[in-house]
């Protein structure tokens, strides 16, 4: 299990494939959605029973439970949007950057210097010397 860097909060593991990715990102941009219509937000959306496999693989997982609506099942994340964002990053920095947000965000930067507007550096100057005056 993850651990984020806000002590003992633990998230869940980042074991989730291309498609189950979609799938939650899906339900979290509906909150609540039906696998029909979990399919139709879906990119190259697979077949109907793919779609359902990979619901109850990420029930199985625990990253989704489903609420009886009648005859159909209606799905919803168990995890906050927000929460599992942390848990990915957290999973992106320490399997490509050991674990440094300095050597992540100095990737970020090399990769889109030359679109950031300034008003984007600004913001990013900002932000930084808030955390600085944060952390001292």
């Amino acid at each position: 299990m993850l651990i984020s860097w806000q002590r003992g909060e633990q998230l869940a593991p980042p074991d989730l494939s291309r498609r189950e990715r979609q799938i939650l990102d899906a339900l979290y941009r509906a909150r609540r959605a039906t696998a029909a219509e979990i399919r139709e937000a879906m990119p190259q959306a697979p077949s109907y029973s793919a779609v359902r496999t990979l619901l109850r693989i990420l029930e199985d997982k625990g990253h989704v439970r489903h609420e009886d609506d009648g005859t159909r099942y209606v799905y919803v994340p168990t995890i906050e949007r927000d929460r599992a964002k942390r848990s990915a990053l957290r999973h992106v920095l320490n399997t490509f950057f050991e674990g440094s947000a300095t050597q992540a965000i100095l990737a970020l930067l090399h990769e889109d210097s030359k679109r950031l507007s300034a008003e984007d550096w600004n913001r990013l100057t900002e932000m930084i010397e808030r955390a600085r005056k944060k952390g001292a």
